[in-house]
């Protein structure tokens, strides 16, 4: 899995990659990279051509969930058991979408909560959780990610009011803030950090190289940023001037 998110890097710098170039750099045959590249053309990353493929994305554009619950898979695990143990019995905790969340996710199983999930992954493994009190938002579901969206999830949202909202994004930064590809999960996002008493934003330090297209919120509108340590000094300072609570996991030993 390591050599085909080098290649998803590789297609975030450029339009096209070569099976013989790919093969070269990663000392593999060339068969073994044409099974790489059919696998991202499956997730709907880039379509083959002869000799290689050509990437679908975007300019900064998301990869799928499919492909990024494979990226910083121990720091995402770590983040999400550190976000859980932020969270007291007896909260009503809105959980976001994505790879982080899930995490989040897993890590409250065997608690007393109750949860709200903006993503059907989550939905699917808190309804085997007998602890957990599970509330679902109406709306769309949006093909690949899963995550609700629309104007029914947004009014779900603001129907109730919550302890905690566990936020993702696709990029962080003191000057950009918070910040995500999709502009109706935009909305969403907004909506949940608006009903509730706390935000914690959950999200791995390769998320403070990134700015995406839809602001949702500058970084004061946090309070708690859960992170690994690879997150860089300034943005980190940056974070706490603007009285923003860092929490760093660290490396499993």
């Amino acid at each position: 899995m390591e050599r085909v998110l080098s290649i998803m890097n590789t297609l975030r710098i450029h339009d096209s990659v070569s099976v013989a170039e790919l093969a070269a750099e990663h000392g593999v045959s060339e068969m073994t990279i044409r099974r790489d590249l059919d696998e991202l053309a499956q997730q709907g990353v880039v379509r083959r051509v002869r000799g290689g493929a050509l990437s679908l994305l975007l300019r900064g554009e998301e990869p799928p969930f499919g492909v990024r619950e494979h990226e910083a898979v121990d720091a995402k695990q770590r983040i999400g058991a550190e976000v859980a143990g932020l969270i007291a019995d007896g909260e009503a905790v809105l959980l976001d979408g994505g790879t982080t969340a899930l995490e989040v996710a897993r890590a409250l199983l065997d608690r007393r909560v109750t949860v709200l999930p903006l993503a059907l992954q989550s939905v699917s493994l808190l309804a085997a959780a007998p602890r957990v009190r599970l509330v679902l938002p109406g709306g769309e579901v949006r093909q690949g990610e899963l995550n609700f969206m629309g104007p029914l999830t947004e009014t779900s949202i603001k129907a109730l009011r919550f302890d905690t909202a566990v936020i993702g994004c696709c990029g962080l930064s003191a000057e950009q803030g918070l910040t995500a590809h999709d502009l109706p999960e935009v909305a969403v996002k907004q909506a949940a950090i608006a009903a509730a008493r706390r935000v914690i934003v959950a999200c791995d330090s390769g998320k403070f190289a990134r700015t995406a297209f839809g602001a949702v919120c500058p970084i004061s509108r946090l309070d708690v940023v859960v992170t690994d340590a690879g997150i860089p000094r300034e943005q980190h300072d940056a974070l706490l001037a603007a009285g923003v609570t860092v929490r760093l996991v660290q490396e499993a030993r």
